[in-house]
């Protein structure tokens, strides 16, 4: 079964643009691998945190910070789909 994406993201702190700029990257990116992306208002202040299916793979209380793009792509691959190579966005190995 593929893995659902949630991006719970403050509506308060006016982050729904950068919530559905990451789902859109991750769409464009994860269309074969993932079932789709959801975007869910927080109740809770200052909230933005990124989940495959139950498991937390981002919280920006935690990190202290957003992730950058090839940062999200890179958790979310080693979560969902380990094999995928990004090509560019891929972590260096050497």
């Amino acid at each position: 079964m593929k893995p659902t994406i949630t991006i719970e993201y403050c509506p308060k702190c006016n982050w729904l643009m950068r919530a559905a700029y990451m789902a859109q990257e991750l769409l464009t990116t994860f269309s074969d691998e993932v079932y789709g992306v959801t975007l869910q208002p927080s109740e809770t202040p200052g909230k933005y945190s990124i989940r495959t299916n139950d498991t937390l793979i981002f919280d920006r209380k935690e990190q202290g910070r957003f992730p950058e793009i090839k940062e999200l792509k890179q958790l979310v691959r080693d979560a969902a789909c380990p094999a995928k190579h990004l090509g560019h966005s891929d972590s260096s190995t050497a």
